[in-house]
């Protein structure tokens, strides 16, 4: 009569490469995870970025309200001013702007 604890082997240390086995899969889900959701997301957001920075006088606008407008005049860096019916002007922060839809009049030169 043997019991089963004296045929079982000895227990031996875990070498690396079983370490290295259990680790990799989760490394190659973060890897994937950032290639399809974070990097786009990242350049979506640089993207926005740089149409907010870009809004100049006579563009039409829409914010994330929904109301559409025309830029009248830039105020600063932070808000621009638009008219969103005939003599109703509006101060709104860039940070609020979610779409440039027509882009309008050239800079002029002070010159």
């Amino acid at each position: 009569m043997i019991t089963p604890a004296f045929a079982q082997a000895a227990g031996s240390q875990p070498a690396a490469t079983d370490i290295l086995m259990q680790v990799a899969p989760f490394a190659l889900i973060l890897v994937i995870m950032y290639f399809l959701i974070m990097r786009p997301q990242q350049k979506r957001a640089r993207a926005h970025a740089d149409m907010i920075k870009n809004v100049r006088r006579g563009d039409t606008i829409v914010m994330t309200g929904g109301l559409i407008g025309k830029v009248i005049r830039v105020v600063d860096d932070s808000e621009v001013e638009m008219e969103i019916a005939p003599n109703v002007k509006v101060r709104v922060a860039r940070s609020m702007i979610a779409d440039v839809r027509a882009k309008g009049e050239p800079v002029k030169d002070n010159a």
